[in-house]
């Protein structure tokens, strides 16, 4: 069983009530979506006055913008920092990378699933640095499997669409994870990570 409570998204912006208003944007769009939450909601949330809030973020899709960009920058941080622990071995960097991921998608679920369904929602160019933010993610995963597929060490005739593959089961997970389920934190990722090394058709671990 998984006893874990939320962890919030933002912890420290360096402005006065920015990251306290970020989560709870983020709330607001995690229970109502894009549109039927309003910049009074998240200004409620936040504990503080819808002027005060414009102050901040002059419209709900910049509000929107500002809580991806913090969830694709912790993402790409915990995937990064697991793949440099993990030795130069490309199933050991694989399966660490999966572990980071499903990490995050667990600790942050609502992030997840608001980054998944809302993103049509923001300007061009902000939706723009967002693509770029997740090419980044992906194009970690797949230079893993390419070295790999170059070692030998993954057999898949599809290593670019393996990877995507594994992205979108891990992201997938926040449809339906249940903190009271039956698999904690841990075994999940590590389930996951098996996953990913039997779809590269890789070494699985003992």
């Amino acid at each position: 069983m998984n006893g874990r409570s939320p962890e919030p998204l933002v912890r420290n912006t360096g402005r006065r009530n920015e990251a306290t208003i970020l989560n709870a944007a983020l709330q607001a769009f995690g229970t109502s979506g894009f549109n039927g939450a309003s910049m009074r909601d998240v200004a409620k949330g936040a504990g503080t006055s819808l002027s005060n809030l414009y102050n901040y973020f002059p419209s709900k899709s910049k509000l929107l913008a500002a809580v991806l960009r913090h969830a694709n920058g912790e993402l790409q941080r915990r995937v990064a920092h697991a793949v440099d622990d993990a030795g130069n071995d490309a199933p050991s960097r694989l399966r660490e990378a999966v572990r980071a991921h499903v990490g995050f998608v667990v600790d942050h679920q609502v992030a997840t699933l608001v980054a998944t369904n809302e993103v049509r929602y923001l300007d061009p160019a902000d939706r723009t640095e967002l693509v770029s933010h997740r090419d980044a993610t992906q194009a970690t995963f797949e230079h893993i499997v390419d070295q790999g597929a170059a070692d030998g060490v993954f057999c898949t005739p599809y290593p670019g669409d393996a990877a995507r593959a594994i992205l979108g089961a891990v992201a997938a997970i926040a449809s339906w994870y249940r903190q009271d389920g039956p698999l904690s934190r841990g075994q999940l990722a590590e389930q996951y990570a098996r996953y990913a090394l039997a779809l590269l058709e890789g070494p699985l671990p003992r």
